[in-house]
């Protein structure tokens, strides 16, 4: 068995929501996956991750949203420590020029404008150009789709982060 996650089995649930909560953001995912525990395998642990964040309603969906910062900045609504070196590796690739800077913040805005909430994307391994290029795309999304779109993107970023979480020792 992975050693961090022995280590997450046997604490506190009180502990266990919090070091496991800077994978998503979302406090009813960490506590409802602490709940689940014990895990006896990482697989174990990621399907129960995804059946959990599916099953989220809206506003807990909107919780882990805010806990990352927009694309191109270095702060959140509401984040961990931890998660927010978790994103500035992930956006690592990008490393936007001035010009993409300013691209992505009117992205930014006009998506915050129309969907009431920040641009969520899985990051990791994409360029300024590629992340622009699905904001854009994004924009042409009716709410519902977008939410739905937003999801997915923050399940593959709690994945990844599970993943990075996994091979940590605690």
């Amino acid at each position: 068995m992975n050693s961090t996650l022995e280590v997450w089995n046997a604490a506190t649930p009180e502990q266990a929501t919090q070091q496991i909560l800077p994978c998503n953001g979302s406090r009813a995912w960490a506590e409802q996956l602490t709940d689940l525990r014990p895990f006896d395998s990482a697989f174990a642990l990621t399907c129960s991750a995804d059946i959990i964040w599916r099953a989220l309603p809206e506003s807990d969906w909107q919780q882990a949203f805010d806990s990352h910062p927009r694309i191109g900045e270095h702060h959140a609504k509401a984040a961990t420590t931890e998660s927010l070196k978790w994103s500035a590796g992930e956006q690592a690739t990008a490393n936007p020029d001035e010009t993409a800077k300013a691209e992505l913040a009117a992205g930014n805005r006009a998506y915050e404008q129309k969907f009431g909430r920040i641009f969520i994307v899985c990051a990791t391994g994409k360029s300024t150009a590629e992340m622009l290029t699905i904001l854009n795309q994004r924009m042409a999304n009716d709410p519902a789709t977008e939410l739905r779109e937003a999801a997915e993107q923050q399940r593959q970023i709690t994945q990844i982060r599970l993943r990075k979480w996994l091979s940590m020792a605690i």
